[in-house]
């Protein structure tokens, strides 16, 4: 046996086995047969004397410095990182020469040249407790993406506190108007201002639900309990109810294909979206309602056959450009009130059935939406 392939302890030149890893200790992307350029993270590691000998492909990205200008540099002058009181980062941490107890550096928000701003956190590996440090191990990331969510949880509390504002502000008024002055006020006066609160309350109500959708939805938690769904009765039922609050008969337009496979969804959120899509169509539209029923293909792999709901109108239609912000948070296409959440929840609704949805212009002109469904049969009946 050669002596490069001996497997006896203390056989000189066996191959050495690797030191236990401890839980503290991070993995190696090599011992894993990554490499660097192939971590979605900034990666940048200095050596025992300072000098960077690794800066991967993200790190490139996220400081926009090349890879051959770092390696070989020292950290701090390769890493010019400020933190937001525009202090010099390694100079206060001084990884080096600080306590021999740190073995780490928390997440935080540090500066690059020019105000960017970036997620740091550092490691400092120790070849034994209390030693020298070895190496800095430093990750990278962009905070653009988490400013993004950030802004958009923003905007979406300050929209629903507003659309809240309004209603809540004519319940207190009308409660407190009919409490203090309760006498002066005839029958049909009173039953204005209940039927006004009553409203506002009904507002209030979608307004809540309509923020705990999203919560959902942003969380990957919306429940979806699937019941046979005759989606063709669906249909004609919100058109009765539009007929019923005194739309013409004659606006709507019920093609359904025959015969239609078997849909299994949740019906009460296949009412949530039929409502809205229905709602947009006749405030925002103008003419003719035209909803298709039709089978189709399945959008989900594995499955034959789903079912697809197109609900178009005549109007004006929505601008090309709006098309890619359609099913965004806070689109209008119009000033006519609403928050803009609607059509966000609609596509939310949809992809948690496995479903797809798309907008387009309808052969009349007008805006045509078009969600597809698989049939989702349960197992016990395929």
């Amino acid at each position: 046996m050669s002596v490069g392939t001996s497997s006896a302890p203390g056989a000189r030149g066996a191959p050495r086995p690797p030191a236990p890893r401890t839980p503290e200790d991070p993995a190696d992307p090599a011992d894993l047969g990554i490499h660097p350029d192939q971590l979605p993270d900034g990666l940048v590691v200095a050596d025992e004397h300072g000098r960077v000998v690794c800066f991967n492909a993200a790190a490139v990205r996220i400081t926009a410095t090349p890879a051959a200008e770092a390696l070989g540099q020292p950290l701090e002058s390769a890493l010019p990182l400020e933190d937001l009181e525009s202090r010099r980062w390694w100079q206060l941490t001084d990884p080096y020469g600080g306590l021999a107890i740190r073995v780490r550096q928390p997440e935080r928000n540090l500066l690059l040249p020019g105000g960017r701003e970036v997620l740091v956190t550092a490691r400092y590996v120790r070849t034994e407790p209390l030693g020298p440090v070895h190496r800095v191990v430093v990750t990278l990331r962009d905070t653009e993406a988490r400013r993004r969510t950030e802004r958009s949880h923003a905007e979406l509390i300050a929209t629903v506190a507003h659309e809240l504002r309004s209603p809540l502000t004519s319940v207190k008024g009308f409660t407190a108007t009919l409490l203090a002055k309760w006498e002066r006020f005839t029958d049909d006066q009173k039953r204005l201002m209940l039927e006004t609160v009553d409203a506002d309350a009904d507002r209030v109500t979608r307004l809540i639900a309509e923020l705990l959708d999203i919560s959902r939805i942003d969380s990957g938690r919306l429940e979806v309990r699937r019941q046979p769904v005759d989606i063709g009765a669906a249909v004609g039922r919100h058109i009765q109810a539009y007929v019923a609050a005194g739309q013409e008969a004659d606006r709507f337009l019920l093609r359904v294909a025959q015969p239609l496979p078997d849909l299994w969804a949740d019906p009460d959120k296949v009412d949530q979206v039929l409502s809205n899509l229905l709602e947009n169509a006749v405030r925002h539209g103008e003419g003719t309602v035209t909803i298709d029923v039709t089978p189709t293909a399945s959008p989900r792999e594995g499955e034959d056959t789903g079912t697809s709901v197109t609900v178009s109108d005549e109007g004006a239609g929505i601008p090309e450009e709006s098309m890619n912000r359609v099913f965004t948070r806070f689109w209008r296409g119009s000033k006519r009130g609403g928050t803009g959440l609607g059509l966000y929840i609609v596509k939310g609704i949809v992809e948690a059935h496995g479903g797809t949805i798309t907008v387009g212009r309808a052969p009349g002109g007008g805006a045509e939406f078009r969600f597809t469904l698989p049939v989702a049969a349960p197992a016990y009946l395929t």
